[in-house]
């Protein structure tokens, strides 16, 4: 498939702004990781009008797709997981064109998954599930059972992996598959509230509960980035500066509810601040 593909891609390694050109081929017929396209081509640049195009191509009774995607995007997608296919296009693909050692440097970083890279992981994904966890609580106690299901199961995803991540591995596309070997207990949890013979409403109530505990055990480890950047002044911080502070930018949508939990369980405490207004106070936050 390489030579087949050579004067597409080629063409591209010429210019002086592509850093690299990686081939994944699929694995198996039914393919998720590359959208059932037998081959998938990487192209990374420095410049481009787009900052992610996209051409498919047909060749005899195969496919390919080729991707071309700038290095701020591509590094957004690695620090968030926003597009977690590509983590193992550069884990396991070929590297046909490397300018400077940009793709074996960027492939030793994922293997390596620095501590400052995994704690914003960590944080991204902690933030998530306590937005997922307090909405299926929210449903719960309104009776709607089957909604609160939904959230119970999207914050399972989020739990697992978080717990893939805690373990220094980046969460894959598969992902159960993956949790199963490096954390049977998450994957136990899952098991139950998919194959249980007790009502949807007694699976959910166990699963919030399950949650919870797991949620309080990592809650100092996986909010360390968010903690960290509190610890930065001295001073209690406004909601309002926390969320426009650059290193929290990737998880401010949940922000809110991340300090909600984090001041349950002891790790934030509230402080009030007087306004004009009578009885009326600034909320502030502080490590606890």
């Amino acid at each position: 498939m390489e030579d087949v593909l050579r004067p597409i891609y080629q063409e591209r390694a010429s210019h002086a702004h592509t850093l690299g050109v990686l081939l994944y081929e699929k694995k198996k017929q039914v393919s998720p990781v590359t959208d059932n396209f037998d081959v998938i081509l990487l192209i990374v640049v420095t410049e481009a009008t787009e900052p992610w195009y996209v051409k498919h191509y047909q060749f005899g009774d195969k496919t390919a797709a080729m991707h071309i995607v700038d290095t701020q995007l591509l590094q957004h997608w690695i620090d968030t997981s926003s597009y977690r296919r590509v983590i193992e296009w550069i884990s396991d693909g070929k590297i046909l064109f490397d300018r400077n050692e940009y793709m074996a440097k960027l492939r030793a970083e994922l293997e390596d998954f620095p501590y400052n890279k995994r704690d914003l992981k960590l944080a991204i994904e902690f933030a998530k599930l306590t937005r997922n966890y307090s909405e299926a609580k929210a449903l719960f106690l309104s009776n709607h059972s089957f909604d609160a299901y939904s959230k119970v199961l999207s914050s399972l995803h989020s739990l697992g992996r978080l717990s893939i991540i805690e373990q220094g591995y980046h969460p894959e596309v598969i992902v159960w598959h993956q949790i199963k070997r490096i954390d049977p207990e998450v994957h136990k949890l899952y098991e139950e509230l998919i194959q249980s013979d007790e009502s949807v409403e007694k699976r959910v109530e166990l699963m919030l509960i399950a949650i919870d505990f797991s949620l309080g055990k990592r809650a100092k480890t996986a909010a360390k980035h968010l903690l960290d950047v509190m610890r930065t002044s001295d001073e209690a911080w406004s909601f309002g500066d926390l969320k426009v502070h650059p290193a929290v930018s990737l998880y401010e949508l949940d922000l809110s509810t991340m300090i909600d939990y984090l001041i349950t369980k002891d790790l934030i405490e509230v402080e009030h601040a007087e306004t004009k207004g009578k009885a009326i106070f600034h909320r502030k936050y502080r490590l606890k």
